[in-house]
């Protein structure tokens, strides 16, 4: 069914546009999930193979944690990419907002970090807002080159540090003075790592609802026709904006949160290799699918967090150098399963279900 319905007469409005397939057991699952989730820092447990401690051990935490942002900001990059069809090459450029407008509002202007992070996601909105409304002129490869032009500009910017208030090349470690105890520290590991699960959790609950809203199925009908949209009566434009300054949004505060984490901020993270890598996050999940982007951002931050302390171990020594070499890359190892994936499940790991012949419903 298209996702645009012909009107042949009366005035054209959204509600032209059916409304999506919704699953009523999803929020349950992913509720369900969360609950586990938030658990984990209290389980003992080891799990030989996958971890190299007890889960509720600091490491296996920051891993998790990593994993649970890159969750988020994977989501948020699904809302433009595969519900509203658009592909930005830029959308590093809001998560490094995040990270380093976070920290230069704490260093500069000795604000905490409650109050620096909704300042840098405002700023963040605001330049989403601007850069969109010049970006979204244009369609399909111009708006991938203008998106990636943009995140390339501050890229060369935090690297060169100009002004000297970046860091340059080594980039900016996180001054601790301006947030909270409980937020610093490796006791306090479990701690963040709920700042991870919430922010997941609350980008999934946004990205639900902005998908779900009148908004949202306009969003989806300018992926299949966007010409057709406007043939309705209504200004895809608008709605493109609005996905677009949303997702960054969101992306920003997955910044803020990543600071956390790695406790400072580096050029890498405006870089086009990170918007590669939430693309690889999206589609290795399931483009279309948020919680299939959330797995494929959670999977993808293990398996980079995780592959090279397994090539370290030397479990793959026995084998020919031919074969030991390239196993020992994480990029290897993710590129192969990225290959399998869209060879033989084009849809991600969201379809697995489906072809394993489990019902699931949308979302």
């Amino acid at each position: 069914m298209s996702a645009v319905t012909e009107v042949s007469e009366g005035p054209t409005t959204s509600a032209a546009i059916p409304p999506p397939r919704r699953s009523r057991t999803l929020p349950i699952t992913m509720g369900a999930v969360a609950v586990l989730l938030a658990f984990v820092p209290f389980v003992d447990v080891h799990v030989p193979g996958l971890f190299g401690g007890e889960l509720s051990s600091p490491g296996v935490l920051q891993i998790l944690a990593v994993g649970l942002v890159f969750a988020g900001v994977a989501m948020s990059y699904d809302l433009i990419l595969g519900y509203t069809g658009m592909l930005s090459l830029g959308h590093a450029l809001y998560f490094a907002l995040g990270l380093y407008g976070t920290n230069l509002l704490m260093r500069l202007f000795e604000l905490s970090y409650a109050a620096a992070v909704p300042i840098a996601l405002v700023g963040s909105f605001v330049l989403a807002v601007v850069l969109g409304s010049v970006a979204l002129r244009v369609r399909g490869v111009a708006f991938a080159m203008v998106t990636l032009a943009f995140a390339e500009a501050f890229h060369v910017f935090v690297e060169a540090d100009p002004v000297g208030i970046t860091g340059g090349e080594e980039g900016l470690s996180l001054d601790t003075a301006y947030v909270p105890d409980i937020l610093t520290g490796v006791v306090n590991t479990r701690v963040v790592y709920w700042l991870a699960l919430a922010f997941a959790v609350l980008t999934f609950a946004i990205c639900r609802q902005a998908v779900a809203s009148r908004a949202g199925r306009v969003f989806q009908a300018i992926r299949e026709n966007e010409d057709r949209v406007e043939m309705l009566g209504l200004r895809p434009f608008n709605f493109k904006l609005l996905s677009f300054a949303l997702s960054a949004v969101l992306a920003s505060a997955g910044g803020a949160v990543y600071l956390l984490l790695v406790r400072g901020a580096t050029p890498g993270s405006a870089s086009s290799v990170f918007t590669l890598n939430l693309i690889i996050m999206v589609v290795l999940g399931g483009l279309g699918r948020l919680w299939g982007a959330a797995l494929g951002g959670l999977v993808f931050g293990y398996l980079q967090l995780r592959l090279p302390a397994v090539a370290r171990s030397g479990v793959f020594d026995p084998l020919p150098d031919w074969l030991e070499g390239p196993l020992t890359e994480p990029l290897f190892i993710l590129g192969t399963l990225f290959v399998i994936l869209v060879m033989f499940a084009p849809g991600g790991l969201a379809s697995l279900p489906a072809r394993l012949g489990i019902k699931r419903g949308g979302g």
